[in-house]
């Protein structure tokens, strides 16, 4: 196999009462697992491919052989994306960022509120299934974006440093249709510091 479902940096329970265990479980164990079988499963036969990163299958997903372009960009994008967002979440997260990134959010959006703001509309604004990003580019530059289904910024070129699943599998257990509801509480477990690493990850 080319790639395995990562373990989650946390128990099941360990981002409550923001994210719910039950869901949880379901989003890790069925969802991700789900999109790393058929990952795998697409690669089948393309030994060549299974020797790339998930980042070089992503930012290339235009040059795959046409019939498993679908499977990557959807699957893979899945892999990808979850594996982010379980990172960028933890039970001590919260707050405001500081370092670099913090100094980069004021920089661009002229405070952390008015990002948040900014980042929540867009995230609550994707229409169906989707993702809110925010994207780094190597000289530091910040922006907001969202894309649908599995997509991600890489498929644009773009690097995300922090990312909310808006799939309704994501929050319908505890928060229904409230996906504004979610995303409020959603704040509450961000891990400011992943996402200063991914920052720099960019940078470097």
């Amino acid at each position: 196999m080319a790639f395995t479902l990562p373990d989650l940096p946390y128990d099941y329970d360990a981002l409550e009462p923001h994210v719910d265990e039950k869901t949880m479980r379901v989003h890790h164990d069925k969802h991700h697992a789900g999109y790393t079988r058929k990952l795998n499963n697409a690669l089948e036969g393309h030994e060549d491919l299974q020797e790339h990163s998930i980042e070089e299958l992503l930012s290339g997903i235009e040059n795959l052989p046409a019939d498993i372009q679908t499977d990557v960009r959807n699957n893979g994008g899945g892999f990808y994306n979850h594996r982010l967002f379980w990172n960028v979440m933890s039970p001590d997260g919260g707050g405001e960022p500081t370092g670099d990134v913090g100094s980069a959010i004021e920089d661009t959006f002229g405070s952390f509120d008015e990002f948040k703001d900014t980042f929540s509309a867009t995230a609550a604004g994707q229409f169906g299934s989707g993702w809110g990003w925010l994207v780094a580019e190597p000289n530091g530059d910040l922006s907001v974006v969202s894309t649908p289904n599995q997509d991600n910024p890489l498929m644009e070129g773009h690097t995300p440093i922090l990312g909310v699943d808006v799939w309704e599998h994501a929050y319908y257990l505890k928060y229904q249709n409230e996906r504004g509801t979610y995303l409020d509480e959603w704040w509450n477990v961000v891990n400011w510091d992943q996402v200063e690493d991914n920052y720099h990850n960019v940078l470097a």
